[in-house]
């Protein structure tokens, strides 16, 4: 009985070990780098007037490792907005990253441009975006720096082609400020949104929130509201001032939520099915 009884022992123990380490990798967190540091692939870019993926004037770059969004080929802004998408959509989220403005506005960039740029979520697609558009129905996550006088926030929120609600009730402003500090000069700035689809999406600063609001709807006029914006694309937006990005990463908050499958995350919001699953644990 000896034997049988040690085996029993170490079958028991073995299945402690596997759950525990289970347990270790549901909780580790699988964040994504949406930039690799080297090249823009997996990125769409569309600048107005330019045709899909024209990078006109070299705005977009990656230097030392860095996103840089620059102006140093341009000898006026000639109301060339760009932005730049991710490969893929996403709905339920964490995204993270850091940016610095830095240098002088280009020439014929606007006065309200001044230190100013953003990340777009829940943005239309890179193909969908007209030659002479400007801006992409989206939300963006707006990045203001500081004028070395007086406040002005920043992670603040602006509409282009939607609208939301805060507080149950519709906003039709179409840039709402933050409760973030100013940051002034050219120093690094840490951002985090989590988004969770059309439901409600916060804004961090520093660990603490600075801005929420829910129900995000395509349409400008409250009384043509149109259809819920549930997903979309991320986009890096160049708005005629030099900024800089050390990183963006993004924890998709979407997958298996079945706690005995292998590909279980414990900070899964929204459950999908689990057709990968291919480890019972």
């Amino acid at each position: 009985m000896k034997p049988i009884k040690s085996i029993f022992i170490l079958m028991l123990l073995s299945a402690v070990i596997n759950q525990s380490q289970a347990q270790k990798k549901s909780l580790k967190e699988d964040w994504i780098k949406l930039f690799n540091g080297k090249d823009l692939k997996d990125w769409d870019i569309k600048i107005t007037g330019e045709d899909l993926g024209v990078n006109y004037k070299n705005t977009y770059r990656i230097d030392s490792g860095l996103l840089k969004i620059s102006y140093d080929q341009y000898s006026n802004f000639e109301s060339k907005y760009g932005h730049m998408y991710y490969k893929k959509p996403y709905s339920y989220y964490k995204i993270r990253f850091e940016y610095r403005f830095v240098g002088n506005q280009i020439p014929g960039g606007a006065e309200w441009n001044v230190r100013n740029s953003g990340i777009m979520i829940h943005s239309q697609s890179a193909k969908s975006v007209t030659k002479n558009q400007e801006f992409p129905a989206s939300l963006e996550i707006q990045l203001l720096g500081g004028l070395g006088t007086g406040e002005r926030t920043t992670a603040n929120l602006c509409t282009p082609g939607t609208i939301v609600e805060m507080n149950g009730k519709i906003n039709p402003d179409h840039c709402i400020n933050s409760s973030s500090k100013t940051y002034n000069g050219d120093q690094w700035v840490k951002v985090e949104a989590v988004v969770l689809g059309d439901s409600l999406i916060t804004h961090y600063m520093e660990g603490k929130p600075v801005f929420s609001y829910q129900k995000p709807h395509l349409g400008e006029d409250v009384n043509g509201k149109g259809a819920l914006l549930k997903e979309g694309y991320i986009a890096v937006q160049a708005e005629s001032h030099p900024i800089d990005f050390k990183s963006i990463e993004l924890l998709n908050l979407e997958g298996c939520k079945n706690p005995k499958c292998a590909n279980y995350k414990v900070y899964y919001v929204k459950g999908v099915a689990c057709k990968r699953c291919k480890k019972q644990i």
